[in-house]
């Protein structure tokens, strides 16, 4: 016998063309679709027949809903509603407090305060005041400061009766604001409860349905007209798309994964296969899933982002080389470790960067070259982020002498930038070590959020609850919440199958709870029960990290330094068959360990390196060794800067006039510097190095010296 849900579901047939929105589908404007051949209309005809034969199936499976506790749950639903107003509206109230207060001391602080530093200058150049031009314009801004200091007088007045009267409301807003949020976690406890009575906990945990879902979901969200526009290109397609129907496995991984881009299955089947075909490695395991969240995500061609000098560069990033890409780096070692771990929803936001794949290539080498405790910080909520902390000012005023020739991310390497290219930079060194991430912005700032392995983390902004992502799942709680979920593995599918029955019982999606628009009946059990598995998980929420960069040049937070264990090979000049000495840069005399703005690392060319920071400043560094003969040495330093400009000054013995090194710009690759021509004594030898001014960051491998030949 057919459930109660049967009818309503057979009834949606005219819906069939509608489609689903996948989760992460680009918001370009698609061009208009091809018509449909005769060919096309008739497999239309036959996907619209198999949609239809799934829907009455599903209907036939579902269990018969009690109408006293479907009843008792949308009352719950609607009481968190109304516990969830009331909060908002005592939490407004409590700001506006707040507010008030804040007010007064504006007005003690900037306003009066402000006033008062302007009246004493103004009598100051009153007092210096050399002629009656002067002593009129000294005159005037004292009035004017006088005048200003009153206005403050007369609002602190004003502002400080309406907070003493605000003071006084304050324990009924906050007595109303605690008794909100006691009744929203009795609305909480009484929805979990009414989700149970519902008695879905057996369909929603079963994988009997999976097969009907999965290929009904797809159905829909490809659209029956979809799928026949691919199929009619050619028979290759044709073929494509019945390998994807038969496989129910690949469509359910698909549809955890949230979909298609754009509901283009066909051609995520396409990209698929094409990468399985060109990679035996492709097959399982994570490059498997690699695979896949390439497919899923270049559906809906990625556009790619070149260089400003490549005007002919190509419009969009090729899947198959973005697959191959990462393949080679994983398989090289150059990916986090973790990405071994990583879900194929997770891949998605590592795949879908519009950086070329040989920027990708160059990320990673300038990191490991340029800070390598970057790469392997065991602080995941910095790791490979921490550039943007350390490097990367805040401000504008440089950006105009980025470079055509450069990538934009290597520009922002060089110039830096305000809050949007700080966090595009951060995403882009996540992409380039297989880290996932996605924009997640709040008011008038951008910022960035991440995986890590103790979960998501909000990077360069607020923490969770007052930003955005560029997802459907819009609010960033909701981007979190399912997260969290997902990140309990087979538990999670619960959540999808009541969302892929709301697919069937004609339901629009529903990605989050946070959002205004109310969920219908499955979405809505689909959210809840999500976050009753999350309740029961005591999964854990990420403190944003870099809070107080977000805005500005210099972190308060101080940095972490690792110290290295340094080995007397580490400290040995070595001099070869001709004198020719190589000095290693964490051969210093001074310091002998990492302090101020010197930092010592471990190379990923092996041995030590040697980083001085960017900032104000001075700190010398220098060098005692052994010379084995006296004369003339031509000095060059192996470096690497991620910026312009830089230099070195050296003092040899502590005499003479100090020798400017210009350091060359190497976007962050090891290069040598031009050699410069110094004096060395035989035998003991101080070289004292200094920087001066408000420097960018440089790492220096080593110095060679290199004896200038007698004429």
């Amino acid at each position: 016998m057919q459930s109660r849900s049967s009818a309503a579901l057979l009834a949606l047939a005219a819906l069939l063309a509608a489609g689903i929105p996948n989760a992460l589908a680009k918001p370009a404007k698609a061009p208009a679709p091809p018509e449909l051949s005769d060919a096309g209309k008739r497999l239309e005809a036959a996907y619209t027949a198999e949609l239809e034969s799934l829907r009455a199936k599903i209907a036939a499976a579902l269990p018969d809903l009690d109408a006293r506790a479907k009843s008792a749950y949308l009352d719950a639903c609607k009481s968190e509603k109304t516990a969830e107003a009331a909060i908002e509206d005592a939490q407004s109230r409590l700001d506006k407090i707040n507010g008030a207060k804040g007010l007064v001391a504006h007005a003690k602080g900037k306003w009066i305060g402000g006033a008062d530093k302007g009246i004493a200058e103004a009598k100051a150049k009153l007092a210096k005041a050399a002629n009656a031009a002067e002593r009129k314009a000294a005159q005037d801004e004292l009035a004017k400061w006088e005048k200003n200091r009153e206005d403050g007088l007369a609002a602190l007045k004003e502002r400080t009766a309406a907070m003493e009267q605000a003071e006084r409301d304050r324990p009924a807003v906050e007595k109303q604001l605690a008794q909100a949020k006691e009744a929203l976690a009795k609305s909480k406890a009484g929805s979990t409860a009414a989700i149970k009575q519902l008695g879905l906990a057996d369909i929603l945990s079963s994988d009997k349905l999976d097969a009907l879902l999965a290929k009904h979901s797809v159905i829909t969200e490809a659209t029956p007209a979809g799928l026949a526009r691919f199929a009619q290109q050619d028979s290759g397609n044709e073929k494509l798309v019945g390998q994807l129907l038969a496989d129910g496995k690949l469509m359910l991984q698909m549809l955890v994964a949230d979909g298609a881009d754009g509901g283009q299955y066909g051609e995520a089947m396409k990209i698929y296969t094409d990468i399985r075909k060109l990679s035996g490695k492709s097959g399982e395991g994570v490059l498997q899933r690699l695979a896949l969240a390439v497919a899923l995500d270049h559906a809906v061609p990625n556009p790619q982002r070149n260089r400003d000098s490549e005007t002919n560069g190509p419009a969009h990033v090729n899947p198959l080389n973005r697959y191959l890409h990462f393949e080679k780096a994983f398989l090289a070692g150059e990916l986090d470790p973790c990405f071994k771990d990583l879900t194929v929803w997770d891949l998605r936001m590592v795949v879908d960067g519009e950086e070329p794949d040989d920027i990708l290539t160059w990320g990673r080498q300038m990191l490991r070259n340029y800070r390598p405790d970057h790469v392997t910080t065991p602080d995941m909520g910095w790791r490979y982020v921490a550039l943007v902390r350390t490097d990367i000012p805040y401000g504008s005023q440089d950006n105009i002498y980025d470079e055509k020739e450069l990538h934009f991310f290597q520009n922002i390497l060089k110039n830096g930038g305000i809050c949007g290219r700080r966090a595009f930079i951060g995403r882009f060194m996540l992409r380039a070590f297989g880290v996932p991430t996605t924009a997640r912005p709040q008011k008038a700032h951008a910022a960035l959020a991440h995986w890590t392995p103790d979960g998501w983390v909000v990077c360069l902004g607020g923490g969770w609850g007052v930003g955005w992502t560029k997802t459907p799942y819009d609010r960033d709680l909701d981007f979190l919440a399912t997260t969290q979920a997902r990140a309990l593995g087979d538990h999670f599918l619960a959540v999808k199958r009541a969302q892929w029955i709301g697919d069937a019982m004609g339901e629009a999606r529903s990605y989050g709870l946070i959002t205004k628009k109310e969920p219908a009946f499955w979405n809505g059990v689909s959210l809840y029960t999500q976050r009753a598995l999350i309740e029961a998980s005591k999964a854990r929420t990420l403190a944003a990290v870099g809070e107080d960069i977000a805005e500005a040049t210099e972190s308060k937070v101080k940095e972490k330094i690792v110290e290295v264990k340094m080995t007397e090979e580490d400290r040995r000049a070595v001099v070869d068959a001709k004198g020719v000495i190589t000095l290693p840069a964490a051969a210093t005399s001074n310091p002998t360990k990492s302090s101020g703005r010197i930092i010592f690392q471990n190379s990923f060319l092996g041995g030590k390196q040697l980083h001085y920071s960017r900032g104000n400043g001075i700190q010398p560094f220098e060098y005692k060794f052994d010379a084995p003969t006296a004369g003339k040495y031509r000095l060059s330093a192996r470096v690497s800067t991620p910026s312009w400009k830089q230099g070195l000054k050296l003092v040899v013995n502590g005499s003479g006039k100090p020798v400017e090194i210009a350091l060359p710009y190497t976007v962050g690759m090891w290069e040598n510097s031009e050699p410069v021509e110094i004096e060395l004594a035989k035998g003991s030898n101080v070289l004292s190095f200094t920087r001066e001014g408000n420097v960018k960051g440089v790492s220096i491998r080593d110095f060679t010296l290199t004896p200038v030949q007698a004429p």
